[in-house]
């Protein structure tokens, strides 16, 4: 038994949660059980907490910016465990990756211009193509024995013919859980330096690693490489902050990082959520241990549902993660079509997960599911899809 009770069931209903409190506004039955959104169910280390508690005693909510002490945390975080001592004065604050990702879309290319992805993945990206007018390019992941890869081929085949200007590249990738490799981001770059191709890097999730593998960062490829590239981090995800607003992208290229600057404040933002910056520091700070336990635990949580899976429902496979809170399950071989899947599982199991076509057709009959919360929430989640399953009689 750790320090700390990832254990720990926290009434979370009536707290304006966007993933316990709006399902009905949001279509869904009153009753389902949430494990969609990537929120966890943990409370965030004592140390952000007090904090927070203590910059709301002091009572003066102003205008604020980071001090010295935060880059300091923050440098210090990104050295120890990426092995990448960023310059400090590249950072440039955000509320959050997508709103970066849409400021850069629009810096970076023009009307009509390519902005290629990876499907299936986190949909916001096509999203934020699509509402700045850019033409979506999708260059599907290659799905083999259970393992996705960069179809390079494809990749490539589809930057010259569509005008590519911009990648958006994940890492690691929600929802399939591959932390790219060192080769894999070198062939990444390669391609993109000789189209003249940018890359975006969200790696939000780059603390949820797991143990059999190792985080790369786009930025320790240095180099043309970097300064071809922006690198979206964040501590919302890892530290469950989401609802503070704060990320901290970091743009080598001087030029371009004044004309985000210029951009971001054409949006009418400015000053960073003071409570995000609070958090922030605190996380870097003193958050070490309290990530370790949980990582634990989310192995834990993984090595659960796989044994569920293999046991009671054979017809879904776990596609083995790598990284992230997010498990994607495919459930190709139930013999159900995908709008037979997503009502089962929403009408008939009462299960609240993101439907994997919403993250690109290459999604259709698998699910994404949150295993960021206790075990007993992930049993009675695994429990009502089998009892569920059984009655369609498909196990």
């Amino acid at each position: 038994m750790g320090k700390y009770n990832f254990d720990e069931i926290i009434e979370r209903k009536n707290t304006n949660s966007l993933k316990y409190d709006w399902a009905v506004k949001r279509g869904k039955p009153a009753d389902v059980l949430p494990l969609w959104v990537a929120d966890m169910d943990f409370r965030t280390p004592k140390e952000v907490t007090e904090a927070l508690c203590a910059k709301a005693q002091h009572g003066i909510f102003g205008y604020s910016e980071p001090a010295e002490g935060y880059f300091d945390a923050l440098t210090a975080w990104f050295e120890k465990y990426f092995g990448w001592k960023p310059d400090r004065n590249k950072f440039v604050l955000s509320c959050g990756v997508i709103f970066a990702i849409c400021n850069l879309i629009e810096i970076l290319t023009k009307e009509g211009n390519g902005v290629i992805i990876n499907q299936p993945v986190y949909y916001p990206f096509s999203e934020a193509v699509r509402d700045n007018k850019r033409k979506l390019v999708v260059s599907e992941l290659k799905y083999a024995e259970g393992r996705y890869s960069i179809d390079f081929e494809d990749f490539e085949k589809k930057i010259t013919e569509n005008n590519v200007k911009l990648y958006i590249l994940c890492n690691p990738h929600n929802p399939v859980g591959r932390v790219w490799t060192r080769q894999e981001l070198e062939r990444v770059s390669e391609i993109c330096l000789k189209h003249n191709v940018f890359v975006i890097s969200d790696e939000i999730h780059a603390d949820f690693v797991y143990s059999k593998y190792k985080f790369t960062s786009y930025a320790t490829l240095g180099g043309e490489a970097l300064k071809n590239a922006v690198i979206c981090t964040a501590p919302t995800k890892t530290f469950n902050l989401a609802g503070l607003h704060n990320s901290n992208i970091y743009i080598e290229d001087d030029g371009l990082r004044a004309a985000y600057i210029k951009g971001r404040d054409k949006r009418g933002y400015s000053q960073s959520n003071i409570m995000g910056i609070v958090a922030c520091e605190a996380a870097y700070r003193y958050g070490e241990e309290w990530l370790g336990e949980l990582l634990t635990y989310l192995e834990g949580n993984v090595a659960f549902v796989r044994e569920y899976l293999k046991e009671h429902i054979p017809g879904i496979s776990l596609v083995e993660p790598e990284g992230t809170y997010l498990i994607w399950l495919d459930c190709s071989k139930l013999g159900l079509n995908d709008r037979e899947l997503n009502d089962l599982v929403l009408n008939k199991a009462k299960l609240w997960l993101d439907a994997g076509s919403i993250f690109g057709k290459a999604g259709n009959c698998f699910e994404r599911v949150n295993i960021a919360c206790p075990r007993k929430i992930l049993e009675e989640a695994f429990d009502r899809l089998y009892n569920a399953l059984k009655e369609a009689g498909k196990v």
